[in-house]
């Protein structure tokens, strides 16, 4: 049997993970730098906890694990009609699955915040690094298992909360090396502009048409409203709004002609105001208010985020983000507040790769900084006590394990590996105590005690 892996999951290389590495680290570093605290939540969640949060297109999204030991069930005439209705339609029965994969972290953290909030200081700013599953159509940039790092703040409704996660964005890219469009808009907006077309209760479809703007293009979100049921003269209304280009402040104007009085317009163009404005002190590069923006995903109710490499011919969004007001309401803790952002690694690596801005000391990473080289079984046995004393000193090494290869191959090993130094040791190394140390790249050699050598490694490798 040829092995293979299921469509839209990958194998990482050494090489690759050393990259991944790169980024989970910069992004960590600053998440904890602005203060933010890690958690996990499990890989699986009971599937009552994941439906009707991401909407009808998430939701059709979702890994649903079949519950174990179903051959045993003695109702099987209701599992054989339960199987039925759902291969008709988009549903969940507890007879087949309570559980599924998480779809995403934001989730999975307002459960956490319920069932922990006795325990929590509020306001609370939690990080998360875990992967996430999403049954999607695999291509490029999309996988159906994926890294999210999440930062959110909860237990506020203070817009300072969304400056603090402006400023995390741009330093992180900024670090990174990616060169980046940080959009933004605010799902008040939206909401007010369903209710001056008089299409209130259409909001999510609304929401969903526009959010595939970049996607499908001005005909297409078009031909969506109309086939959700929205009137031919809501559709019209929402022309400017699909057509518009301009600077920050001519949008903003754009908006408040749009939605003239209407009381929740109002406030999402303050909203958006108060950013705009503190954005001169910040000195955000490439902050854009972006008014066709939506993020699918129901929960939503203020600000929101979508970054995009400003690079490059790969431009998928490789941030997502935004504000809920109630998303722990659902759970039993109501007008809990929240703002979190999404970094999507995997989309950033792909970025990353095709501008070629990781640092070159990344691809030539070496998996150790000594490598012991020897002849024999007695002078690999040295070998292993050196090795000892160099990792009491924090100085990564290894002993190669045959015994049998020639020395030649032993090096032929370093090389491959890109192991900056290496120890060959002998009969003559073992009575003398002295060994000779090859630095790889230029071929110089040091003939050291075994202090000195530590104490040229330190130095060498700082």
């Amino acid at each position: 049997m040829k092995p293979s892996i299921p469509r839209g999951t990958r194998d990482f290389s050494p090489s690759d993970m050393q990259k991944r590495n790169y980024i989970l680290n910069c992004i960590r570093k600053n998440f904890e730098l602005f203060g933010f605290q890690q958690i996990e939540t499990p890989a699986m969640e009971n599937i009552s906890t994941l439906t009707g949060k991401y909407g009808d297109e998430g939701d059709q999204l979702i890994f649903k694990i079949l519950n174990s030991r179903i051959h045993e069930s003695k109702n099987k005439e209701v599992m054989r009609k339960e199987f039925e209705l759902s291969l008709q339609s988009s549903r969940n029965s507890e007879e087949l699955t309570e559980k599924a994969l998480r779809y995403d972290l934001t989730v999975p953290f307002a459960r956490y915040v319920v069932m922990n909030q006795n325990d929590i200081t509020f306001p609370f700013r939690r990080y998360q690094i875990q992967p996430v599953w999403r049954a999607d159509r695999p291509q490029k940039g999309r996988y159906r298992e994926f890294y999210q790092c999440d930062a959110d703040m909860i237990g506020s409704n203070s817009l300072t909360n969304e400056l603090e996660l402006i400023s995390l964005i741009d330093k992180s890219f900024s670090e990174l090396n990616v060169p980046v469009i940080l959009k933004f808009n605010n799902r008040k907006i939206l909401t007010a502009l369903a209710e001056v077309i008089n299409e209130r209760d259409k909001i999510i479809d609304i929401t969903v048409a526009i959010d595939k703007l970049d996607k499908i293009g001005k005909e297409g979100v078009n031909k969506e409203l109309l086939e959700k049921g929205i009137s031919q003269e809501a559709v019209n209304k929402l022309q400017p709004l699909l057509d518009f280009k301009g600077t920050n402040e001519e949008k903003v104007e754009v908006l408040k002609n749009l939605l003239g009085n209407n009381e929740t317009g109002k406030k999402g163009i303050e909203e958006i105001e108060f950013i705009l404005n503190a954005n001169f002190k910040l000195q955000t590069s490439n902050l854009e208010l972006d008014i066709t923006l939506a993020r699918g995903l129901n929960y939503y109710t203020g600000t929101i985020f979508e970054v995009k490499a400003n690079a490059g011919t790969f431009t998928p969004s490789i941030l997502g983000g935004g504000r809920y007001d109630d998303l722990t309401g659902i759970f039993g803790l109501p007008n809990m507040s929240g703002v979190g952002i999404s970094f999507g690694i995997d989309r950033i690596y792909d970025v990353m790769e095709e501008l070629n801005v990781f640092p070159e000391q990344i691809s030539k990473a070496a998996s150790c900084s000594m490598l012991f080289t020897h002849f024999d079984e007695v002078s690999q046995a040295h070998c292993l006590q050196l090795a000892v004393e160099l990792r009491n000193q924090n100085i990564s090494c290894e002993v190669y394990p045959d015994v049998s290869k020639k020395i030649g191959k032993q090096f032929d090993y370093a090389n491959k590996k890109n192991i900056p130094f290496v120890c060959t040791v002998g009969s003559n190394e073992i009575e003398k105590q002295i060994y000779a140390i090859k630095y790889m790249e230029s071929g110089n050699k040091q003939e050291l005690n075994l202090q000195d050598m530590i104490d040229y490694l330190k130095t060498e490798l700082k």
